[in-house]
C-alpha cells in the first residue's frame, strides 16, 4: 500500500491558521484531521476528540512519559502535542493527514518525516493587525494576549524552515493559494505514488 502524506498548516495565533485548515478539509474531503492534544481548556464549541484531545496535565505528562507523543511543546502555560499513534496509523494506511500545530511542532513533524510531510506557514501582514485580530477573537485576556504577541518573532523567523508561506492579508485570497499547494502537493504524491507502485 503506498505511504501516506502529511501537510502541516502553522502560524503565530490569530494569523487564520484554524479557519485556513477548515477550508483545507472542506475542498479535500479524503483528507483527514489529525487531532492535537492539549491541556488547555475548551473554547465554546469545541469538541474532544474532533477539534483537540483535552487532557489533563497529569495524563498529558503520563503520555510523555511513556513516549506516547511525536512532538510536544508547553506554550502560553498549556501542553500541546501529537499523538505518534495518530501518524504512524494513517501513513502505514496511505492516508493524507492535516496538522493544525504551533511552528515548533510543525518543524519536529518535518524532522521526524522529510519525505512525507509538507510544511505550510501563515504569515500575517503585520502586527498591528494580528493584534487586532487576536483582540476581536476575544478568547484571551490582556496576559494570554500579551504571551502571544511576544512569541511571533520567534516564529515568523522559524518560517524560513517551511516549504510554503503564504501572507494572510485577504483570507479569501489566502485560502485560494493554500488550496492551489495544497491541490499540486497531491498532485506530485499521487505521480510518486504511480511511479512506486
Amino acid at each position: 500500500m503506498p505511504r501516506g502524506r502529511l501537510i502541516v498548516v502553522s502560524a503565530p495565533s490569530g494569523s487564520g491558521k484554524t479557519t485556513i485548515a477548515k477550508k483545507i478539509l472542506e475542498k479535500f474531503p479524503f483528507i483527514k484531521f489529525s487531532v492535537s492534544a492539549t491541556t488547555r481548556p475548551k473554547r465554546n464549541g469545541e469538541v474532544d476528540g474532533k477539534d483537540y484531545f483535552f487532557l489533563t496535565r497529569e495524563e498529558f505528562e503520563k503520555k510523555i512519559q511513556n513516549g506516547e507523543l511525536l512532538e510536544w511543546e508547553e506554550i502560553y502555560g498549556n501542553y500541546y502535542g501529537t499523538l505518534k499513534s495518530v501518524v504512524e496509523t494513517a501513513l502505514k494506511n496511505g492516508d493524507v493527514l492535516l496538522f493544525d500545530v504551533d511552528v515548533n511542532g510543525a518543524i519536529s513533524i518535518k524532522r521526524k518525516f522529510p519525505d512525507d510531510a509538507v510544511l505550510i506557514f501563515i504569515k500575517p501582514p503585520n502586527m498591528e493587525v494580528l493584534k487586532e485580530r487576536l483582540k476581536r477573537r476575544g478568547t484571551e485576556n490582556e496576559e494570554q494576549l500579551k504571551k502571544r504577541i511576544e512569541r511571533v518573532p520567534m516564529e515568523l523567523e522559524k518560517s524560513s524552515y517551511f516549504d510554503y508561506i503564504f501572507v494572510n492579508d485577504k483570507l479569501e485570497d489566502t485560502v485560494k493559494a493554500v488550496l492551489r499547494a495544497v491541490f499540486n502537493e497531491i498532485e506530485k504524491w499521487k505521480a510518486i505514488q504511480k511511479h512506486e507502485y
